[in-house]
């Protein structure tokens, strides 16, 4: 059993994504699912079984395949599947192992914007909006290089501050 994403393995998941159709998952779900069946264990399968029950709106059944997968992944494939899996625990509105998730993904992927963003995400489902846009705000005060928001930046974060501040003395 093979835990390794060969050349040979990569392409044939991205072959598969060429041919997803996200209005019909169910093809893609039964390839990946043989795929499974011939790489018994393996994370980067593993992931992608959970991927396309996720996009089927099958999150209960995506939950186990990315909790399998995790600990074997690395790199930006670990960051993506972090993403989709607290992406998929906020869905089912478990929201504070969805944050969890998303906090520890941050930890370990601190130049992700993504990952950021979904937990943003979370934040506003889960009912903290002024942290939910104090995260989006530190975002753009990072990542949005353009004269305007430059020259606004100190406010932008100084009001990110405040409304991260607010909602912790709100809580």
């Amino acid at each position: 059993m093979s835990t390794d994403l060969t050349p040979e393995l990569a392409a044939t998941i991205e072959a598969a994504f060429t041919r997803r159709d996200r209005e019909n998952m169910q093809p893609t779900i039964d390839f990946f699912e043989n795929l499974l069946a011939e790489h018994p264990g393996n994370p980067y399968v593993l992931y992608e079984v959970g991927g396309s029950y996720d996009t089927a709106g099958q999150e209960e059944k995506a939950l186990p395949y990315y909790e399998q997968a995790l600990p074997g992944l690395t790199g930006d494939t670990k960051r993506r599947c972090l993403l989709q899996y607290g992406s998929t625990l906020r869905n089912l509105e478990r929201y504070d192992e969805s944050l969890e998730v998303f906090g520890q993904a941050c930890k370990e992927f601190p130049e992700s914007d993504s990952l950021r963003v979904f937990k943003a995400l979370t934040l506003h489902a889960a009912g903290r909006k002024d942290k939910a846009l104090a995260t989006l705000l530190l975002v753009i005060a990072d990542r949005v290089d353009s004269a305007e928001i430059k020259r606004y930046e100190a406010a932008i974060r100084g009001n990110a501050e405040y409304l991260a501040s607010h909602q912790a003395s709100a809580e």
